[in-house]
């Protein structure tokens, strides 16, 4: 019997951050949401360099 596999996040809340969604293909997924959730960034990730609206979506956010 197989197991199924679960990635160990490095932090609580990473599988909602930008960096991990990109790594999924979530932008090409779910477009429309994906664009909800940089448009109007305000935060960069220090580790990535992703933007986003709400500081959130990513491991380390620093304001823009």
């Amino acid at each position: 019997m197989f197991k199924l596999f679960k990635p160990k996040m490095p932090h609580e809340g990473h599988e909602m951050h930008l960096c991990y969604l990109a790594n999924l293909g979530y932008q090409l997924q779910d477009t429309e949401d994906y664009r909800k959730l940089v448009q109007g960034a305000q935060y960069v990730c220090k580790v990535c360099g992703r933007a986003a609206a709400d500081k959130i979506n990513l491991c380390q956010p620093k304001k823009l």
